[in-house]
């Protein structure tokens, strides 16, 4: 797949990125390449080969959610410097 200088200006417009004649045309070389490579990739038989998302396995570390006692409104409030008893008084930021 070729990719012009026009192609790529036009992007970089759309991104309001401003970009010289030459940046243009290095960029556009460049994606070229990639795209190339890309398409290289794309001629592999990857029939019967599972897709992945990780190099390795992954396990979810998480334990289970279980339900335990917790403060009650009047003990939790306690602890703070000031409050009113239904939740801490902080001082008012604005």
């Amino acid at each position: 797949m070729k990719i012009t200088p026009q192609e790529i200006a036009h992007v970089a417009s759309l991104a309001r990125l401003h970009m010289s004649q030459e940046e243009a045309g290095a960029m556009a070389q460049q994606l070229d390449e990639i795209l190339t490579y890309v398409a290289k990739l794309n001629e592999l038989d990857t029939e019967g080969i599972i897709p992945t998302t990780h190099a390795i396995s992954i396990v979810n570390a998480f334990r289970e959610d279980e339900v335990k006692p917790s403060l009650s409104r009047d003990e939790a409030l306690a602890n703070g410097p000031g409050q009113n008893g239904e939740a801490f008084v902080v001082p008012r930021v604005i």
